[in-house]
């Protein structure tokens, strides 16, 4: 007799090729969880955890705040212009083609004509030449002191703060003293006797009166730093003092005095032109924003235009610097994260 044929719901259910759970528990165990995750290109298909590549490094607190300046428009802003007077005080005749020391007679305090927008000066010189020109020397004094100021701060205020002791109380009491003397009267004094043109005597006296802020600034850093938990574990370790100050301690400890110089150098740009109103500073043949306002200061009524543009150029310049201070500052400033 022929069987009768298997109806639809007498088919055989299809096999399950899945394992048991304590197979499969066991496999996950040996690695059945990366199988598991794993296409046929032995790449992970699952998604990316949150917060980026686990394997990427922690951002530093320098990269953290350059980030925020490149997105900080005060920074942006302040750079173009330090940018732009760093340019012109290196190749001053890219924008202004005249001789700064060429002066007619003739032209004495007469304002603007064709080919000299800011008009001449009382030795009838072109005030748009000399504003250019006198950028070179402003800049100069300004970046040459604040890098000596913080070199010799840096290493005097970071010396005593990581000894202590005796050295620490000789530099406190000299920066007392260094304090005690007024900046103004001691440039009259220091460099009434002094019969050079150049920069350098200038620069040299802000560096003298200038370190001990940077080295307070450095000591107290250094103070705080050198308590932290990394520190005591390398000297735990035998670390020798050289590796402490130059692989921990300095790099932790070096953004207050880079904030305070930054800051510093628009101050010591305007100290520049004060002294060289008063006829200490800087002297003729040279180009200076501060002679031009000592020149002009006499004429204000019958020629403004001679104080306006070299004054105009310092104000800016000065802003300039102390903005971008403030920018350095909030960025490298952790608690206003």
């Amino acid at each position: 007799m022929r069987e009768p044929e298997p109806t639809p719901e007498s088919e055989p259910e299809p096999e399950n090729h899945l394992p048991p759970a304590d197979e499969a528990v066991g496999a996950r165990g040996q690695g059945g969880v990366e199988a598991l995750a794993t296409g046929e290109g032995g790449s992970l298909v699952g998604e990316e955890p949150e917060g980026g590549d686990p394997r990427e490094k922690p951002r530093s607190l320098w990269s953290d705040a350059w980030r925020d300046l490149r997105r900080n428009p005060v920074f942006i802003i302040s750079a173009l212009i330090i940018l732009f007077l760093i340019v012109i005080s290196i190749w001053p005749s890219l924008i202004a083609s005249g001789n700064p020391l060429k002066c007619d007679l003739s032209d004495a305090q007469k304002g603007s004509r064709s080919g000299h927008p800011f008009g001449f000066t009382n030795q009838g010189c072109d005030v748009y030449t000399r504003t250019v020109y006198g950028a070179r020397a402003s800049v100069t004094v300004g970046v040459c002191a604040t890098l000596g100021v913080a070199i010799l701060g840096s290493i005097l205020g970071g010396l005593a703060g990581f000894f202590g002791g005796f050295w620490d109380s000789i530099l406190s009491r000299l920066t007392d003293i260094f304090f005690a003397i007024p900046v103004v009267l001691g440039g009259l004094v220091l460099l009434s006797v002094v019969t050079s043109n150049t920069v350098w005597p200038v620069v040299g006296f802000i560096v003298l009166l200038g370190w001990p802020q940077i080295a307070r600034i450095a000591r107290g850093s250094v103070i705080t730093t050198k308590q932290n938990d990394y520190v005591e574990a390398a000297r735990a370790l035998g670390a020798s003092n050289t590796r402490m100050l130059l692989r921990h301690i300095t790099p932790n400890a070096v953004a207050p005095v880079i904030v305070v110089a930054t800051i510093a150098l628009g101050t010591y740009v305007a100290l520049e032109a004060t002294l060289s109103f008063l006829g200490v500073g800087l002297r003729p043949p040279t180009v200076s924003w501060g002679i031009d306002i000592s020149d002009a200061s006499g004429n204000v009524r019958n020629a403004p235009h001679m104080l306006l543009w070299p004054s105009g150029a310092l104000a800016i310049t000065v802003l300039a610097f102390i903005m971008l201070g403030d920018a350095v500052r909030d960025a490298l400033d952790p608690k206003l994260r």
